[in-house]
Parts: C-alpha cells; structure tokens; sequence
C-alpha cells in the first residue's frame, strides 16, 4: 500500500513566505483534502504537485478561520465550474461540522456566481459531523473530533488506514485532554508548533493559545506516538526551520520528527 502526507503549506495564518497549512491524505490513487488555506494559492500549490481538482472528491474542514476556510471557496468555485463544464465526474463531499458549513454557504452565496451556486447541495455536498462521529473516505476510516478550542469551534480527526497505521490531526490549537482516547497512541500525530520555545517572547504563542515545537514534542512523548509532524509555523525562520524545529522537538520526544516544506512529501509507510 502506498499512502502519504502532500503538505500544500505549513505556514500559520500571517505567513507569508509559505502558504497557509493544508494537505492531502494520499492512499494510493485517492485523495483527501483538509483545510485549504487562506486564497486561490491553493490552486497553484495542487498544481505544483500534480493534483488536479477532479481528483479531489473528499475534503475536511476544521473550522472558519480565513486561513484554512477561503482556499475552500475556491476549491469549491473550481470543481462545481468542472462539473457545469463535463470536466468532474461524480461528487466532492465536505466533511465538517455545522459552523463552517454555514460560514461556506453565506460565502458561496455573496460571492459565487448563480451557475456555481446551483451545484451546492448537488455536485456538491456537505456532510455535517458532530463530536466523535465517523465516516470512510479514500479507504482510511475517520473519527472527528471536538477539540475544545477556547477561540473558535474546530474539529480535528483520528484516521485509520486498512493496514492499521494511524494518523491524528489536532487542527491548529493545542491537545485538549478530553480528546486522549482519539490520539493517544497513533502512528502520526499531526501538531501544530507556532515558533521555537527561544522565540516564544517574540511570537507570543500562549497568548494566542499555541504551542511552540518544545511543547508539541512533550505532547508526543507523554501521548506515546512513533511520529510527530509540526505545522502551522511562523515563516521568519524557514532557512534554518526543519533543522531548528526538528532539533527543539526531538530534545524532549523520543520517536521521528518531521517537519516538512511546503510541497513536501511524507510518506506514512
């Protein structure tokens, strides 16, 4: 079996050398999105990757901040004008929870033009989740999850691929305790690291209810998992961020580091 992470982007909202964090779960010849970061650079970064839209049909959003939801708008813009045109075969399927499927319909319908709108509910679908409820895209089995942010409704997920590997997304705010069961444990945990600990007077990551790479290491090690993988960063430090972020982490957690580019990919074989 073949399956891997494509990171779109890595970067935390105000980046601007790198895009916003979003990704593809690849299971052999299938694709699922989560989040599309904050505009159309989406598009550009599917393409640099050599994915295209009509082979996108699963998508997960993890909550309304623009960062992650507006490259969304797009997305769906792109797909339902690909199956006016004959270009999409079947449907894309938005997994998300009530708040965000309301903030993508007031966007859609202020936004998009009529012919677009029309495929709302049709070509396209929205499927919405509520804590811990689960569906099977693209082969993997998923299980969301509420993950109690203090800022805004977000939903992560708990994904389970047919040879058992597991993989959690913690959206873009620190692990909440409630959600132990969902994560404890996996094969690859999906964290975001604001800054470096060194930087944390500069970045300010507590006050914006963030964790620095120090602090997402000291979470995989006390979760016992075998993979951390750090997103969602600043950008002023991209020359040295893989070795830096890697270093800080792995001080404090004994399992494999990673911290990808933008445009990398990861393999989770």
């Amino acid at each position: 079996m073949s399956k891997e992470l494509i990171m779109l982007g890595t970067g935390n909202a105000a980046a601007r050398h790198c895009y916003n964090t979003c990704f593809l779960i690849r299971n052999e010849a299938e694709y699922f999105l989560v989040d599309g970061g904050g505009g159309n650079m989406v598009l550009n970064q599917l393409d640099a990757v050599n994915v295209s839209c009509k082979d996108i049909h699963a998508l997960f959003v993890t909550h309304t901040h623009t960062d992650h939801l507006f490259g969304v708008v797009w997305i769906i813009r792109t797909i339902a004008q690909m199956i006016n045109q004959k270009r999409y075969t079947g449907t894309l399927r938005i997994y998300t929870h009530d708040k965000v499927i309301h903030t993508l319909r007031t966007i859609c319908s202020r936004t998009l033009p009529p012919k677009i709108q029309a495929q709302l509910d049709c070509g396209i679908v929205f499927h919405e989740l509520t804590d811990g409820d689960g569906f099977t895209e693209c082969g993997i089995r998923f299980q969301s999850f509420d993950i109690h942010s203090r800022k805004e409704k977000q939903f992560g997920f708990r994904a389970t691929f047919a040879d058992g590997t597991t993989l959690a997304c913690l959206g873009d705010e620190p692990f909440n305790e409630l959600n132990r069961s969902s994560v404890e444990g996996v094969d690859w945990l999906l964290c975001e690291a604001f800054c470096l600990y060194r930087d944390r007077e500069e970045f300010s990551p507590y006050e914006k209810h963030h964790s620095t790479a120090r602090d997402a290491g000291c979470l995989a090690q006390t979760l016992n998992v075998k993979h951390l993988l750090l997103y969602h960063t600043e950008d002023h430090t991209l020359d040295e961020r893989k070795q830096a972020y890697t270093r800080e982490a792995a001080q404090v957690f004994d399992g494999e580091v990673c911290v990808p580019d933008d445009l990398e990919t990861v393999s989770l074989d």
